[in-house]
């Protein structure tokens, strides 16, 4: 393991206090060349041949700009064991692809997921905000700050978008969880062979929900985001049942968990970093753009994606051999001091700030991520001005190797 003495693929790695975890990519990013680490074995996918961990900035984003040769279909890009069939069906998504079929899947849900539609929902997030802090002064301290304040927002809009009504919130809300669940047994139960059954059956529940859905707006179209996808017609070509259910999935996780997840980590890193609050205080609109993408960095919602080799390549002086599997470690990325003065350090004013914390450049950069701005920064526009001296507690993490998400946390103001 390239003299390392632990193992990013057994899952008590991820339960370990989060200086350690830092530790252990401050050692890989030292390397010469990247580690090599043995693939995990679960019951319900074969074991690979392994992966190398990429964690540093330039490897990362070079492999991103190279997805003939870094590919994602191969098996996913979500996942380390390559993805079964069955699971395919819902999370066999456009993030799981490569092109055409990815172009072709992005160019029809692009064209209906348009800045102009995300602008349409401004107002909204406008109204969803003010009223999440309605809500948490009428109730007081003390509050879980994820349940009530930052997994609200993106759950609302999300669904609003879509076209799924209220009463469907908390059914969207726990499958996501589930889905995204990982090691944690909070969600998943814990138990491998559980895990399997438990995604399989979220991912279904959350698919037949919106082509229900669809059947019903392909014939009583809306102007809400499911109708648009189910009717869109570009050059001859729709969507699949089956392709817009796994589009939902992608967008109701992604667009949910990672969002909530950052807004969650913002708090704690304005508690932990009482200067940089008192900074955005003095101009809490000025200084959003900046500190959004700090947020987003040193979040990092999404540690990892995978990908494959399509050929002998070499990068960086390293020979990646065909067929050998990459895992892109953005969280490391993101700290990656050859790139990131003082990288550990909260900056509101960080410029430039070149994160991948919404994926590499090239064409699986985050379709979502105008959006996700603009909710993270509505949301702390609405508490800075309003509780701005709110604080966040220790937070509960999620055990996962995949999201670098926090489950629970108290907050005082």
């Amino acid at each position: 393991m390239s003299a390392v003495d632990f193992d990013l693929s057994e899952s008590d790695f991820w339960a370990r206090p989060m200086a350690e975890r830092e530790e252990a990519f401050d050692r890989l990013r030292a390397l010469e060349t990247p580690a090599f680490f043995e693939e995990m074995e679960v019951s319900f996918a074969p074991k690979g041949p392994g992966y190398y961990a990429l964690v540093k900035h330039a490897d990362i984003v070079e492999a991103s700009r190279n997805p003939e040769v870094f590919c994602s279909g191969d098996g996913g890009a979500t996942n380390i064991p390559d993805m079964p069939a069955e699971f395919a069906e819902y999370f066999g998504s456009m993030i799981n692809m490569d092109d055409p079929r990815h172009a072709r899947l992005r160019r029809i849900v692009s064209r209906a997921f348009t800045p102009k539609m995300v602008r349409q929902f401004e107002a909204d997030v406008e109204t969803a905000a003010a009223k999440i802090v309605d809500d948490l002064l009428a109730k007081g301290p003390g509050v879980d700050f994820v349940t009530d304040v930052a997994a609200r927002l993106p759950l609302k809009i999300i669904c609003d978008m879509m076209g799924i009504p209220e009463r469907d919130y908390t059914f969207v809300f726990d499958r996501s969880n589930i889905i995204l669940g990982g090691f944690d047994p909070e969600y998943t139960g814990g138990d491998m062979t559980t895990v399997a059954e438990r995604l399989l059956t979220a991912g279904m529940e959350l698919q037949q929900l919106v082509q229900d859905l669809a059947a019903y707006r392909a014939e009583h179209p809306t102007g809400d985001l499911t109708s648009s996808l189910v009717n869109a017609n570009i050059d001859g070509e729709r969507l699949t049942m089956q392709e817009l259910g796994s589009f939902f999935i992608l967008l109701v996780v992604a667009g949910n968990e990672t969002t909530r997840n950052a807004i969650s980590y913002g708090l704690r890193l304005l508690t932990r970093n009482p200067d940089q609050r008192a900074l955005w205080l003095q101009d809490i609109d000025g200084r959003a753009p900046r500190a959004v993408e700090e947020i987003v960095r040193l979040a990092s919602p999404v540690n990892f994606m995978r990908r494959k080799v399509t050929r002998d390549f070499e990068m960086n002086g390293h020979l990646y051999p065909e067929g050998h599997k990459v895992v892109l470690f953005y969280w490391a990325a993101n700290r990656d001091p050859e790139v990131f003065d003082d990288p550990y350090r909260f900056d509101i004013t960080r410029d430039p700030n070149p994160h991948v914390g919404f994926g590499g450049p090239g064409p699986h950069f985050c379709l979502g991520a105008h959006l996700a701005r603009r909710e993270i920064t509505l949301m702390f526009r609405e508490l800075l001005r309003r509780v701005p001296q709110i604080e966040g507690g220790r937070p509960d993490r999620l055990h996962s190797s995949f999201i670098n998400g926090i489950k629970h946390m108290e907050c005082v103001f």
